[in-house]
């Protein structure tokens, strides 16, 4: 599970919200596959909009953008995203999201590695509503800063605890990772976050750090399947 502080400014985020709150919603069980239709109360933008299609293709470009993110995920693919909201009494129960997903208005298809919610409420705005995953080493419970982003293995279970007061909206997306191996793909972004803290440090030689990245790559360069 990983942090992405501030992958949206204040001010997008304001942006973005005040577009959200032109757009209409529907039901979210309308997209939840299987099991996870039973236990989704929230609503979502409706994707077929066009505004929506604009946001979402808008994020996009930001996820692609930000370095954090793609050395954590080494995305080949990423679904578009989507926006949801939660009013008071609604959640989402523990699930597990679909292992494959069809691209929208694509033939394309996405095998959904890594998971991502982008916080678009700022945690006093609303209370209850923290995303909860569950890992090996025990539930974590996430409620960031509007702007915030957390990544976290598809394969996990997760919800939304139910908002009790005011209204939580986020933005959600799949990512396919050129490295499919968890472990790996975790011990490359350890290994790139220690390259780039190194980068920092007036007294690493370049030599070393040419050695690093060469390491590095090489990695990426035997696990990657594009």
């Amino acid at each position: 599970m990983v942090l992405i502080e501030q992958l949206l400014t204040t001010h997008e985020v304001t942006t973005l919200r005040q577009r959200l709150d032109q757009v209409p919603w529907r039901d979210g069980k309308r997209t939840a596959m299987g099991m996870a239709a039973d236990v989704k109360q929230n609503v979502q933008a409706d994707s077929d909009d066009l505004v929506v299609q604009q946001l979402s293709l808008s994020l996009l470009a930001k996820f692609g953008a930000n370095p954090k993110l793609v050395s954590a995920v080494l995305p080949s693919k990423f679904f578009p995203p989507c926006f949801n909201r939660y009013g008071i009494g609604e959640h989402y129960g523990f699930h597990v999201d679909a292992a494959v997903m069809r691209i929208p208005s694509s033939i394309d298809i996405l095998r959904s590695d890594m998971s991502m919610t982008l916080f678009l409420s700022e945690p006093d705005e609303y209370e209850g509503g923290e995303l909860v995953i569950k890992t090996e080493f025990g539930e974590q419970r996430v409620k960031p800063r509007a702007g915030d982003a957390v990544t976290y293995p598809s394969s996990s279970l997760h919800r939304v605890l139910p908002v009790t007061k005011g209204i939580r909206v986020a933005a959600i997306t799949w990512m396919q990772s050129m490295v499919q191996d968890t472990h790996i793909r975790e011990s490359l972004f350890e290994l790139d976050q220690s390259i780039q803290q190194l980068l920092e440090n007036d007294n690493v030689s370049r030599e070393i750090l040419d050695n690093l990245h060469h390491v590095y790559h090489n990695l990426i360069r035997k696990h990657a399947v594009i």
